[in-house]
């Protein structure tokens, strides 16, 4: 039962993160990149300390212990702060393309560090659907030539980083509440992120933001503030490799998203990618599941 309301949760931040990616474009532009993110991690971080007074959960913030504070400064650090500030300068170095990508392909570094200290078994089910999750993200984001460049090496490192607050997320969930460990992630990585602004003379730009800036920095606070809650609550009960393969379907409807409102045609190649990442998706957390379906369906019919 569990594992169902994992998938769900999970599902749920697949399509959160697929509708976010498309409305980001647009919330993003005239503003700071960094600023951007440290304001909407501090109003998240904000949120989610609400939802814990809502739900009278206080008390879980004051019997974390200081081992449990660690670990959430480092969900912080690896996932709230230093990544964010990676990926937007190596985005700057790229291309679009390439950066998603590298970016995508966290379930395979996700995967490979779950085995080693999650101890994770990687069944055929999730061998299959990595080489078919790859194989559709190149074909979805029309990658022909690939040339690593410095940006990319950054993007690589945020990817890398945001695997490991994946691996220690999912540690840290075994004690402590969904809701406590998203809070960690977002006031810390807001933390950090408002001192980089400060050392770097950026949080004087606030003073530029327009109302129109305020209003898209809100909107785009409530889709991370579901992200986050969402992941976090599935992380908590499904494993971490199958939890990042499922995130990739957001690039499908990512994908849809643009091909509606911006006027562009999918190509035959696109359109395998997204079926070759549907079908990944699907190998990664039911192939066992449908293998056994099918060896009882032999065995009931060699009885009869």
């Amino acid at each position: 039962m569990n594992n169902k309301k994992g998938l769900l949760f999970i599902l749920g931040t697949a399509l959160i993160s697929g509708i976010s990616i498309f409305i980001n474009k647009f919330g993003v532009k005239g503003i700071d990149a960094y600023l951007f993110t440290g304001i909407k991690n501090l109003i998240v971080a904000l949120l989610l300390c609400s939802l814990i007074l809502l739900v009278r959960d206080y008390r879980k913030l004051r019997e974390l212990t200081r081992k449990d504070l660690v670990r959430l400064f480092l969900i912080g650090l690896t996932g709230g702060s230093i990544p964010f500030l990676l990926f937007f300068k190596g985005l700057q170095m790229t291309s679009a393309s390439q950066g998603a990508f590298i970016h995508k392909t966290m379930f395979v570094w996700v995967s490979i560090l779950a085995l080693i200290f999650l101890k994770e078994k990687l069944n055929k089910g999730i061998i299959i659907g990595a080489v078919l999750l790859l194989a559709g993200n190149l074909l979805l984001l029309k990658l022909n030539n690939f040339v690593f460049s410095t940006g990319d090496l950054l993007i690589l490192g945020a990817t890398l980083l945001w695997s490991t607050e994946t691996i220690i997320s999912k540690h840290t969930l075994k004690t402590l509440d969904s809701r406590i460990v998203a809070f960690g992630r977002m006031f810390f990585g807001s933390l950090l992120i408002i001192i980089f602004l400060t050392i770097t003379n950026r949080i004087s730009l606030i003073k530029a933001l327009t109302t129109t800036h305020i209003a898209w920095i809100l909107i785009t606070s409530v889709f991370l503030f579901g992200y986050v809650f969402t992941w976090y609550s599935g992380l908590k009960q499904i494993k971490a490799s199958v939890a990042t393969s499922i995130l990739l379907l957001g690039s499908v409807i990512t994908t849809m998203l643009n091909l509606s409102f911006a006027n562009i045609t999918i190509t035959l190649s696109q359109i395998i990618g997204v079926t070759l990442l549907i079908i990944g998706v699907a190998s990664v957390v039911g192939f066992t599941t449908i293998i056994k379906k099918i060896q009882s369906s032999f065995s009931i019919a060699k009885a009869k």
